[in-house]
């Protein structure tokens, strides 16, 4: 197993906050990110999870209370989820030791996706990779290194087989909290919306203008200013990891803060990023996690799944684009 190099205190001071974003720094500059300019829309915006949120709506939709409704709606998986807090459900049953573990409904619904995740994808998406996140910076984890396939997950219980195996959900738990903000405003009344949580992005309804909400792909390239597309959403969710933001540079490499499950490492290799979508953030949230760690892969595995996705691999000075089940047809 190849020993990390520890960044120093600079490269990871963004960590210290303690919440449930697991990246060093927040997703949203090299995420899709809200087409600005249009006037006949409105925003609310917050900080939740290390990140900010924000949520575009028709400019006449009355908004009263919702800030704090949104707000609290986040604050309350935050509690739950976190790896950051030590009072989170799931601190909690990381500290525990073998067994199953009650937990709420909610947390083992996102578990039990998890996993689900991690069984399609191979193990390319690892729930319990937790310990190794924060072995190479990333990550507040402790315990011991396993596999997820000795973690489960019932209606309100989450088990593990074995002392030390870890439960990490920073992969999906904010596509989670993006689906239940979205379905707060929803059910407040407002059929059109688009909502951003840390540069994922989920849109229900249109745009007042009766176009589908549109959202940009950004360049993940190092100090790159400009899209890479336009991406028309319909009742979805995208979401986007890359190395650009997430992660440090030591010497001549960068250090990303996905790991990959086969080499105890970070992920290494050509692919710049990639961009999910699909019908809920939790699922573009999980997915574009794996696919990332899936590296040249990649593409292939999407395919396999069925997925929309659009993966920029770096190739010399520019960028290769490669793009998998009718996401062309959302690209502008």
């Amino acid at each position: 197993m190849r020993e990390p190099i520890r960044p120093s205190r600079r490269d990871v001071l963004a960590l210290a906050a303690g919440t449930l974003a697991c990246a060093a720094l927040p997703a949203r500059a090299q995420a899709p990110a809200l087409l600005r300019g249009a006037r006949a829309t409105q925003s609310l915006e917050g900080a939740a999870f290390g990140t900010t949120w924000r949520i575009t709506l028709p400019a006449d939709a009355r908004t009263e209370g919702l800030h704090r409704r949104i707000a609290d709606r986040l604050a309350g998986i935050d509690r739950l989820m976190s790896p950051w807090r030590a009072d989170s459900e799931i601190s909690r049953f990381n500290a525990a030791p073998a067994g199953a573990h009650p937990v709420s409904a909610e947390t083992a619904r996102v578990a039990d996706a998890a996993l689900g995740v991690a069984d399609s994808s191979g193990g390319a998406f690892d729930p319990s990779v937790g310990p190794l996140v924060a072995r190479w910076g990333f990550g507040p984890i402790a315990g011991q290194a396993g596999s997820w396939r000795g973690l489960s997950a019932g209606e309100r219980t989450v088990s593990k087989e074995a002392d030390g195996l870890t439960l990490d959900l920073c992969g999906i738990a904010k596509g989670w909290a993006l689906d239940r903000m979205a379905d707060l405003i929803e059910e407040a009344g407002h059929a059109n919306v688009l909502a951003d949580l840390g540069g994922e992005l989920l849109a229900r309804g249109r745009h007042p203008s009766g176009r589908p909400w549109q959202v940009g792909v950004e360049d993940p390239q190092a100090d790159a200013i400009g899209l890479r597309g336009v991406l028309a959403l319909d009742r979805a969710a995208v979401a986007t990891s890359g190395w650009r933001f997430n992660g440090y540079v030591l010497g001549e490499r960068r250090y990303s803060h996905i790991i990959d499950p086969v080499s105890h490492a970070p992920v290494a290799g050509r692919l710049a990023a990639v961009s999910v979508v699909a019908a809920t953030a939790m699922e573009a949230d999980a997915w574009a996690t794996a696919l990332m760690a899936s590296g040249a892969a990649g593409p292939d595995r999407a395919r396999a799944q069925g997925l929309p996705a659009l993966f920029l691999f770096a190739e010399g000075a520019g960028l290769r684009r490669v793009t998998t089940r009718g996401i062309d047809a959302m690209l502008g």
